[in-house]
């Protein structure tokens, strides 16, 4: 009941903080930081077992760092390598290197100062992208950048935490031993053992059963290793690592987000209530010479290891302003050293305050330079890094059955990028086989469709077999991405009429054109030339168009339907009759033509 009345405060604390401080143009990152400084032993001392909270929201982290696995995928790397390899080691190398002789001049040995210098140097993958989200800045280069350096940050200290149990001496090595063995059977049997489980979830149709399933594959691998000794966040990276490359990737995001987003919102609730702000009234001055220190050092550093990666002067400045902040990594190996004897109680109470602080300060500084960029600098040409990286699709296709199929191939074969979305399993297998790109997951689903780059793409063919999930998707489409141009196929005369009604006009009807290149072929096998078969086939494709409008304006309405459509057929044969007359004066063949037409 305790647990459930903390939760209630944590809720209560965000549905407060968050449009407050939105209100006045601040992130929602900053606004679960100040709620949690408010409710936490610091403040109101509405929770006290900040420690269980942590451990709790911990799993928010987890599922971030499983997210950011499912990333991996060796395009998207090739794609990023300056990014990643270039800005990133740069970045993190020169930040430890000044971070770690800062340390040692108070007095640290060069082991702890190494290792915190190491921790230091890392920023916060999730309260950046956040910010960079909400700013709607991740498409521009410093972004980019910034990216590509945290999932190098993300990466080094997956390595780094693998390692921490040595720290514990001979239990430690025992422990990083079991870990490694874990880590290798995971290499080995991890990619043969979670797809097919995957698979069997998917094919039960149960959306629900694959959410379990996913959740189940990150807290199951997060335990797994946790039990040989390493950390949860390493287990879960590794498992998005190995179905990167899966057709279940974008739909295991979506499945994922709603719990990332929610725990980590608890997360940074947490760590504003870790922040002892007894020490920054009683030690002020090292707070606050801690805080400068640490943000000027890293933006020093960070400014460097843009210009070492190619980056202009404002893209490196804003590059800087990204990852000048710390991290939630510094808590952890802070907590390490400690458990070693490290580092002393009163060291690691300021190292977690300062971090706390800069993690407070990032959202603010990062706006502050936006706008001071933005008055000092013009508006400049997009830069090529700024190009959208190979795997983004410019058209995604929703249902490749017979019809989405044909249009994959098509597009394949113009090298245009897409991203194919499919409901049914044993197509989904089936379509892999021949080496097709295509993911499992119900289009129908906002967190699909943006998982797999809906706000990016130009097109979105709408292929369903299943006429209600085609108009879910076509409605879901229109109204979270406006200037996404919509193709849909409809399956018969009512899907189109749906269709219709859901405001979408390039609508394709199923068998229809197929049936126009029958009709077509059989006027010429009866005799008519191919020109006179094409334009009897036009003026029927326009005429009918033009009913199926008429028959949708009073499709409630039965009887004006059937009336609708036998004027129709009137008017049709009157306007054949009235060519094959025009013809036949021409040149005497007008009883034959008018057979045909009728």
């Amino acid at each position: 009941m305790e647990f459930a009345t903390e939760i209630a405060v944590f809720l209560a604390a965000a549905v407060v903080a968050v449009p407050l401080f939105r209100r006045f143009h601040l992130g929602a990152v900053l606004a679960y930081l100040g709620a949690g400084m408010a409710v936490g032993p610091s403040g109101l001392g509405l929770i006290s077992d900040v420690g269980g909270m942590l451990d709790f929201a911990e799993f928010g982290v987890v599922l971030l760092l499983f997210v950011i696995g499912l990333e991996l995928q060796p395009s998207r790397l090739v794609a990023m390598r300056r990014a990643v390899f270039v800005a990133g080691s740069w970045q993190v190398l020169l930040s430890a290197l000044a971070l770690g002789a800062a340390a040692m001049l108070t007095g640290l040995a060069p082991l702890p100062a190494a290792l915190l210098g190491f921790a230091l140097s890392l920023s916060s993958t999730a309260l950046v992208l956040q910010v960079l989200a909400e700013r709607g800045e991740l498409k521009t280069q410093h972004a980019r950048a910034a990216f590509g350096t945290l999932l190098f940050q993300d990466i080094a200290a997956m390595a780094v935490l693998a390692l921490l149990p040595l720290l514990d001496g001979e239990r430690g090595h025992a422990g990083s031993w079991r870990g490694l063995v874990a880590l290798a059977v995971i290499l080995a049997l991890g990619r043969r053992a979670l797809r097919p489980l995957l698979r069997i979830v998917a094919e039960t149709g149960v959306r629900e059963a694959f959410t379990a399933a996913a959740l189940l594959v990150v807290v199951g691998t997060a335990l797994l290793f946790h039990a040989t000794g390493l950390s949860m966040g390493f287990g879960a990276f590794i498992a998005g690592v190995l179905l990167a490359d899966s057709e279940y990737r974008h739909e295991l995001e979506a499945d994922i987000e709603p719990f990332k987003g929610l725990l980590l919102g608890l997360f940074f609730v947490a760590t504003g209530m870790s922040a002892q702000l007894a020490t920054l009234v009683h030690r002020p001055g090292a707070v606050l010479g801690g805080l400068v220190a640490l943000l000027a050092l890293k933006a020093g550093a960070g400014w460097l290891a843009a210009r070492l990666a190619g980056l202009g002067g404002a893209p490196a400045r804003r590059f800087a302003s990204d990852v000048m902040g710390g991290g939630e990594f510094a808590f952890v190996l802070v907590a390490q050293l400690a458990r070693g004897g490290f580092l002393d109680a009163a060291t690691g109470d300021l190292v977690v305050i300062v971090v706390t602080l800069s993690m407070i300060a990032t959202p603010l500084l990062m706006g502050a330079h936006a706008r001071l960029e933005a008055r000092l600098a013009p508006p400049a040409e997009p830069a090529p890094f700024e190009r959208p990286e190979a795997d983004e699709p410019r058209v995604i296709i929703a249902g490749f059955g017979r019809m989405g199929g044909v249009v994959g191939r098509v597009l394949r074969a113009r090298r245009i990028r897409f991203t194919a979305l499919e409901i049914s399993q044993a197509q989904v297998d089936f379509v892999r086989r021949f080496g097709n790109k295509l993911y499992y997951g119900d289009a129908s689903r906002l967190e699909l469709l943006h998982a797999a780059g809906a706000a990016e793409a130009e097109v979105l063919v709408v292929a369903i077999d299943d006429v209600e999930a085609s108009i879910r998707t076509v409605e879901m489409a229109r109204r979270h991405f406006p200037k996404l141009r919509i193709l849909a196929r409809a399956r018969n005369r009512q899907h189109a009429f749906r269709l219709l009604d859901a405001g979408i006009t390039a609508v394709y009807r199923e068998t229809f054109a197929s049936s126009l290149e029958i009709a077509r072929d059989a006027l010429t096998a009866l005799g008519l030339s191919a020109a006179e078969a094409r334009d009897s086939v036009r003026t029927f494709r326009v005429h009918d168009e033009q009913t199926l409008l008429r028959q949708h304006a009073v499709k409630e309405d039965e009887a004006k339907v059937v009336a609708a459509a036998r004027e129709s057929a009137a008017q049709l044969e009157s306007l054949f009759g009235a060519d094959d007359r025009r013809d036949g004066q021409a040149d005497g063949v007008g009883d034959r033509r008018g057979e045909v037409s009728r």
